[in-house]
């Protein structure tokens, strides 16, 4: 009596066997490098243990690069792809949530048949009749063992992976946007200095060959100077082909053919440096980085998966039921004698397969082992591109500061050749070519300047963004 009493609570309390799926530990360090993260240069610093704000592009300062990015989301295709994926992966979650249910079905049957009383060695006329059969059946899976709740801690994995796939894509999206129109008002900066270069580089060649006929300077000069020309003009059809390269990015990343966009113009003074960086944690960004999250999402589904290899070496049970009516017309479909009905449970055990399962169950286990060492893989490349971008930002303040320098130098030489000119001590060539260099010095800083806003743009997405803070998402 025992025995049965035991089966009874064993078959509608259940276990779950398998592994419960424990989140990582996450990195007790308290900063990326070795020795600390800090700028020397004050014109930017970290806002320590501040986890990354939402929207963080507004931090530019440039209502049109907020514009663009707006856009960009509204209507990306891989960003409406990886919703639609998200919430396929739900649909079949809710899908998956039905075997906690009753499973029932109704059916009918309406057939004439022509039996033959042979078959029981009779001699009988064959009789024709016809037979309507309306029946209902309810099933219902028993998880004594947990496979099936293993099974949904799976689908509840996939969710969350497919979740952590929409916030990387939305994440990687936010930042192409942001870096792709800082490279069209950099590259549009540019240009325009380069093409100031040309008309300097023109003049100097006008005076070079009056000169040369004039017989003050040798017509080895005039060759040198109208090489320097040809090889800043060979910069501008490059120049310009990025610029139409960089526009139509923007506007397939917003969903467009480039003939259907035009790309708002955007002046690279009108971008700001962000001043205060936000600088999670290391245990903060492997609970907010979409890649990370999508990683440990995997290495969920991994450890629910030997859950439900376990649970296959163990027997299956489902109670059966089912009712119907049978008759050889309408009007007695219903009555009594027809009816039939049949209750019990269906028990499969398995007792010998080969140790198929076994090794299914092994596989299961090495596969967790695979993800979780491609968990931590993941989270050592993040910090590792955390490091980099903050290591990045300051070789960038100091190109910045090198670059200024020779730009104040060149600024200040053109300022004195312009002078002497005007009191006669100089020629204007002389003047052309500190001119040259000051343009030149321009473009550098201008260079500078732009990596540093691409290397500040990386930094917030290696954070993972602000999407935890951001509406919607």
């Amino acid at each position: 009596m025992k025995y049965a009493a035991w089966l009874i609570f064993m078959l509608f309390s259940g276990c779950t066997v398998g592994p419960d799926f424990v989140r990582p530990q996450a990195p007790a360090a308290d900063h990326y490098n070795h020795g600390g993260d800090s700028l020397s240069e004050k014109t930017q610093h970290f806002e320590g243990g501040v986890g990354p704000v939402a929207n963080w592009w507004k931090l530019f300062g440039s209502e049109k690069l907020d514009a663009v990015v707006a856009t960009g989301i509204a209507g990306n295709p891989g960003l409406q792809a990886a919703q639609a994926s998200l919430m396929q992966s739900r649909d079949n979650l809710m899908a998956g949530y039905g075997i906690f249910y009753p499973q029932a079905s109704f059916g009918g049957n309406a057939a004439r048949h022509k039996f033959s009383p042979a078959e029981f060695g009779s001699s009988a006329p064959s009789p024709i009749f016809n037979l309507i059969t309306l029946s209902a059946s309810v099933s219902y899976a028993l998880d004594i063992f947990g496979g099936e709740r293993r099974t949904i801690e799976n689908l509840q994995s996939q969710v969350d992976m497919e979740r952590a796939f929409e916030l990387g894509t939305y994440l990687a999206l936010s930042g192409n946007l942001v870096n792709t129109a800082i490279t069209v008002a950099a590259y549009r900066e540019e240009l325009r200095d380069t093409e100031k270069l040309v008309e300097l580089q023109k003049a100097q060649v006008e005076i070079a060959e009056k000169q040369a006929q004039a017989g003050t300077v040798s017509y080895e000069t005039v060759l040198s100077y109208r090489n320097q020309l040809a090889s800043i003009e060979a910069l501008l059809p490059p120049l310009r082909q990025r610029i139409d390269q960089a526009k139509h990015l923007l506007a397939t990343l917003g969903g467009h053919a480039p003939s259907e966009y035009e790309v708002p113009e955007i002046a690279f003074s009108d971008i700001s440096l962000p001043r205060e960086i936000p600088l999670s944690l290391p245990s903060d960004l492997v609970r907010q980085r979409p890649d990370i999250l999508a990683a440990e999402a995997a290495l969920h589904a991994a450890s629910a998966n030997i859950g439900v290899a376990t649970a296959a070496l163990f027997p299956s049970f489902t109670l059966n039921a089912a009712y119907g009516q049978n008759a050889t017309s309408m009007n007695g479909l219903f009555a009594s004698k027809g009816s039939f009905w049949n209750l019990g449970t269906n028990i499969a055990a398995p007792v010998f397969d080969g140790g198929t399962l076994r090794a299914m169950r092994q596989a299961s286990i090495d596969a967790y082992k695979q993800n979780l060492s491609l968990y931590r893989q993941t989270v050592l490349s993040a910090l590792a591109q955390v490091a980099d971008t903050i290591r990045a930002l300051e070789h960038d303040a100091q190109t910045v500061k090198a670059e200024s320098l020779a730009l104040t130098s060149s600024e200040a030489s053109l300022h004195l050749a312009r002078a002497n000119y005007s009191a006669g001590t100089v020629n204007y060539l002389q003047v052309l070519t500190a001119d040259i260099q000051y343009r030149q010095a321009r473009i550098g800083v201008l260079q500078a300047r732009t990596q540093r806003l691409q290397d500040t743009t990386a930094l917030f997405v290696s954070l993972g963004g602000g999407w935890r803070k951001s509406s919607g998402r």
